[in-house]
């Protein structure tokens, strides 16, 4: 960790949506303090934006718990991290399930979602769990600064893809099957830099909500995720240097968390074992923030 005081060290990435391998502190995406239990044995999982961040822990939870796992990334850019991530699956999949896959795609488009999900299915057969994560941000000083071009590019990514994953993902998904949303601590208390980037995280929510009732009936369920700070390669890749030392500090456990933090919400949140009774909700692990969501 950096000194002074400070959260990081200074640093900065020049393009989203940022590369996990050369941030400093490496995020962490596993704990030894995770103790799996074969809540996942059986099941297919899909994870977007899997290479990285929460994404990653979430995938190597997953696989810990005996699913398996194929993820999406961002070819050329997460081409590192997608085949590290790759590595760190192997070697945490249980011997029943099947070797876990990377597919590069733009998430934006409906014809790029079609495609990973026929992906998935050709490979594995069915999907269980969809995890719908892959985000981009961009800081602004006024809503004057978000042009037509950005605002299509940042719902594209944060929302429009996935209402698409999931509208292609629902064909093949059976009972007891589900749908998770990474949404964030910001859609609650608002975020004036970030507020392009904020109004997807709201829409996500309402997303959450609107799809949970509409698929109660087929025994789906659909929840979200609304995490805080959390150390990941967006980070560096959205901030000043000044704003990357100090990042997390400002919430009541006064530091960022890890993916490693993050990723046994989505682990609850798809195992029927320990949520066959929640749809339509939020979990908030954001390090003490009261959000009354």
């Amino acid at each position: 960790m950096a000194s002074g005081g400070d959260q990081f060290p200074p640093q900065v990435q020049e393009k989203q949506p940022g590369k996990e391998h050369v941030m400093d502190p490496s995020p962490q995406a596993a704990t030894h303090h995770y103790k799996p239990a074969n809540k996942l044995q059986g099941k297919v999982a899909l994870v977007t934006g899997g290479d990285s961040g929460i994404g990653r822990a979430v995938c190597h939870c997953f696989a810990q718990e005996g699913a398996t796992v194929a993820f999406t990334y961002v070819k050329g850019q997460e081409d590192k991290d997608a085949q590290d991530t790759i590595q760190l699956l192997k070697s945490a999949k249980g011997s029943d399930a099947k070797d876990p896959i990377a597919i590069p795609t733009d998430l934006g488009y409906d014809e790029n979602c079609k495609r990973v999900v026929d992906e998935v299915i050709n490979a594995f057969g069915h999907i269980d769990i969809l995890v719908n994560n892959a985000a981009e941000q961009y800081e602004c000083s006024t809503v004057e600064d978000i042009d037509e071009q950005r605002l299509e590019r940042v719902f594209r990514t944060n929302i429009f893809a996935y209402f698409f994953m999931a509208r292609h993902v629902l064909k093949h998904m059976r009972e007891g099957g589900s749908i998770i949303n990474t949404t964030s601590v910001t859609a609650y208390k608002g975020n004036p830099k970030l507020l392009d980037y904020t109004s997807t995280k709201g829409a996500i929510v309402a997303f959450t909500r609107g799809l949970a009732l509409q698929l109660v009936e087929k025994g789906i369920r659909v929840n979200g995720v609304a995490p805080g700070p959390v150390w990941t390669p967006l980070i560096p890749a959205s901030f000043k240097e000044e704003e990357v030392q100090s990042f997390g500090s400002q919430v009541p456990m006064k530091r960022a968390g890890q993916p490693s933090e993050i990723a046994p919400a989505y682990v609850f949140l798809a195992s029927n074992a320990d949520s066959s009774y929640i749809t339509g909700q939020v979990i908030h692990p954001n390090g003490g923030t009261i959000v009354n969501g």
